[in-house]
């Protein structure tokens, strides 16, 4: 490492050095990024504007859907507008803003999964005691206390990584990731990030077992019931949860945990391209096609879209 130097902004990777190519990325990217900004701004739509859909489960939809979209808009943006501006730097107030939100937004995203798995087990075990469990009063502040909780989460390691000194700014990665930023901090100044790091894998670790924990009793409560349309109905409502937690975990964990190379490989790439998109953006397909309530506030909403555009085109 070269001496410790004072810096003002980062140099993050390219995705190519060609300009045909950088060109290809921002469309590639601009794509995913409508995508996945319509998907989710549908499922917050249907749930706000269908009071059918005013419920603790949908509710925590909603949240989960706001969520998504902070994560990509604080990183995809701008490697967008590097590849179209041909450019890599980002200053080093912006590189804390978006370790900041993006561990924020992620971190409640996966305190939100765990919410969301409860939310399905007093449902599917304890039916009776619904209402009065998960009433709107306790939603709410599971909910707030998810987003607290995110935040600390961003404000605990973003302390954390930018209390160190660096000794180089060139990220390894399209935008600013912890491990990335680790990679380039001077000696022994990066252990206090580290024990954030510690800290955390034992509390996600902590949910990882409440959810399969929580799985496990609402399988065998399921598979006791002895109508089948219960028992459709029962899968119905977890498969879409358990499908987007283990999509989360397996491309996170995945991405996180696997050995980090010395100079970044297209694998690498691949793997963050897939754990920053591929989450936010099949979480809505996975939600809307998995649930006919969700089709149905979506079909209405639609027919509501229409009918007013042709009634403001009649008196055009």
């Amino acid at each position: 490492m070269a001496n410790e130097t004072s810096i003002s902004e980062f140099l993050l990777l390219e995705f190519a050095v060609i300009r045909e190519l950088q060109i290809l990325h921002f469309f590639l990217f601009l794509t995913l990024y409508l995508a996945t900004i319509t998907g989710n701004l549908l499922i917050i739509s249907a749930v706000a504007f269908d009071h059918r859909l005013h419920t603790p489960m949908y509710f925590i939809l909603m949240n989960l859907a706001i969520q998504d979209l902070g994560s990509v808009s604080v990183i995809i943006p701008k490697s967008m507008v590097n590849s179209l501006m041909n450019t890599r730097d980002i200053s080093y107030s912006g590189c804390v803003v978006q370790v900041f939100f993006f561990v924020f937004f992620v971190g409640s995203d996966f305190f939100l999964l765990t919410v969301m798995a409860y939310d399905r087990y007093v449902a599917i075990c304890n039916p009776l005691q619904y209402e009065m469990v998960m009433n709107r009063h306790a939603c709410t502040q599971m909910v707030v206390i998810v987003w607290i909780t995110g935040l600390l989460y961003g404000a605990l390691h973003t302390s954390g990584t930018f209390a160190t000194t660096f000794c180089s700014n060139i990220v390894n990665q399209f935008y600013c990731e912890i491990p990335q930023l680790l990679r380039i901090a001077c000696s022994d100044s990066y252990l206090t990030e580290v024990s954030a790091l510690a800290v955390s894998v034992i509390l996600e670790f902590g949910c990882f077992v409440f959810i399969i924990v929580t799985y496990v009793l609402i399988f065998s409560t399921v598979l006791r019931m002895p109508s089948v349309q219960g028992r459709q109905k029962a899968f119905s409502t977890c498969f879409p949860h358990l499908i987007v937690f283990s999509t989360f975990i397996v491309t996170g964990w995945f991405a996180y945990l696997r050995p980090p190379s010395k100079a970044p490989s297209d694998l690498d790439m691949a793997l963050t391209v897939i754990y920053t998109f591929v989450p936010p953006m099949f979480n809505p397909i996975i939600y809307s096609m998995r649930n006919k309530e969700i089709k149905l506030a979506l079909s209405k909403l639609f027919v509501q879209l229409c009918s007013s555009e042709k009634i403001s085109s009649f008196f055009a």
